[in-house]
């Protein structure tokens, strides 16, 4: 079987720097967030502050998704329902509801 490096089957997201600078930043954000509740767990830090730290990183993570999601709805699907590919509005339908779990 052939690797998906081989086989063309890899699809990837052209990114203007600035897009992908503000992505990044908000990971490293999330990454931070995420070192300092490991932190706290090792320190035995109070449950509820643990809690409300771990609420503040999946709310970092949702506004990222929401972020990306807007620019690929904007982009990706946008230029390929303009290119006559509408199977890109199964694949976010999938997606969505991947996300919405």
């Amino acid at each position: 079987m052939p690797s998906k490096e081989t086989c063309g089957c890899v699809k990837t997201t052209d990114r203007s720097e600035e897009e992908r600078k503000k992505l990044i930043h908000r990971l490293n954000r999330i990454e931070g967030q995420i070192r300092g509740i490991k932190k706290m767990v090792e320190n035995d830090a109070y449950c509820t502050d643990i809690l409300i730290q771990s609420a503040a990183a999946n709310a970092a993570v949702n506004a990222f998704n929401k972020e990306l999601l807007a620019s690929h709805i904007h982009g990706c699907v946008a230029k390929n329902i303009r290119d006559g590919n509408e199977e890109v509005i199964d694949e976010l339908v999938v997606t969505l509801q991947k996300l919405m779990k």
